[in-house]
């Protein structure tokens, strides 16, 4: 379900860290790193009632607790990237074994690499999923949030 509400055409590229301050990578080795937010989920005891406190009083306009956020990339101005707002119930399935309310999907250009970094580092891939439109993954940080990762399918 949460990964039809991300549907994202953005380019996006790997940057090199060495010298950068906080830099954890071997000199001169590639980083794979977030390229963006493709959404924003999160939970909530009353969501028609959130959905209509978000309607009312920030303007955002969602069918089902559900919004798309459309814009273009400055690198790749003809395409339309899109990031994702959805409310979801304090019971849902989604979030995995987090007791986070909030779960961030980042975009990344691309998630083999991620993933080969992340299992380098001890971190546990829940599970990676794929549909016509890209690919996920699942993680959980040190704290117990939940992080999606998603990698848009290529054109």
């Amino acid at each position: 379900m949460g990964a039809v509400a991300v549907l994202c055409v953005a380019a996006a590229t790997t940057k090199t860290n060495a010298g950068a301050s906080g830099d954890t990578t071997a000199k001169g080795k590639e980083l794979e790193q977030v390229t963006g937010i493709g959404g924003v989920f999160f939970k909530v005891k009353d969501p028609k009632g959130m959905t209509a406190w978000y309607g009312t009083n920030l303007g955002i306009q969602s069918k089902g607790g559900y919004a798309d956020f459309t814009w273009r990339d400055k690198d790749h101005p003809e395409e339309i990237g899109h990031t994702a707002w959805r409310i979801f119930p304090t019971n849902t399935t989604y979030f995995g074994e987090s007791s986070s309310s909030l779960m961030i999907n980042y975009r990344m250009a691309n998630l083999d690499r991620m993933l080969e970094q992340l299992r380098k580092s001890g971190v546990k891939i829940e599970k990676v999923e794929d549909y016509a439109y890209g690919r996920w993954a699942w993680i959980m940080d040190p704290e117990g949030n939940r992080i999606e990762l998603w990698e848009p399918k290529k054109k």
